[in-house]
């Protein structure tokens, strides 16, 4: 009886020793992956921007930049019409008709007279480059809209200053 039991205690450590040795050959086998999985952790650790640095990324930059201005270009705004009306109504009309950020009211001859003295090309010029007047009013760069073309421009300044007349 006694070799029994000690055989039996020698049978039931060996079983334990495998199975510890099984669990850790198991655990050290790389675990497939879901291709779909990894995708998407990918795609939520990726960088969400870029740095720029030194000359490289200056020339980068500048090319970015350059890309962006050519599309906007390329887009022309309100299927290239130049009726200063017609940008007014689509555009223009969200700041001058409430009088936002200082702009001066379409109609508004004493709001209008000391630019319109200025002349045309002077608010043409700030309509196109944008203005921070002294006052502390704020004309966007083409209203916001870089798609707009210069003609465009001038000719809603036009349409506008008419209606100051």
């Amino acid at each position: 009886m006694r070799q029994f039991s000690l055989l039996t205690a020698g049978l039931s450590v060996l079983a334990v020793v495998l199975m510890v040795l099984a669990y850790v050959i198991y655990s050290n086998i790389p675990k497939d992956q879901d291709p779909a999985v990894a995708k998407r952790t990918e795609a939520r650790i990726a960088p969400v921007g870029a740095v720029y640095a030194g000359d490289t990324g200056r020339a980068a930059m500048l090319a970015a930049q350059e890309a962006a201005a050519k599309l906007a270009a390329s887009q022309v705004a309100y299927g290239g019409s130049t009726d200063g009306k017609t940008i007014y109504d689509n555009l223009c009309h969200s700041c001058h008709t409430a009088g936002v950020a200082g702009a001066p009211k379409v109609g508004d001859k004493s709001a209008w007279g000391a630019r319109i003295a200025e002349g045309i090309a002077v608010l043409t010029k700030h309509a196109i480059e944008g203005y921070t007047g002294p006052d502390g009013n704020h004309m966007p760069a083409k209203g916001g809209n870089p798609s707009l073309t210069d003609e465009q421009v001038g000719n809603t300044v036009k349409w506008m200053v008419d209606q100051a007349k």
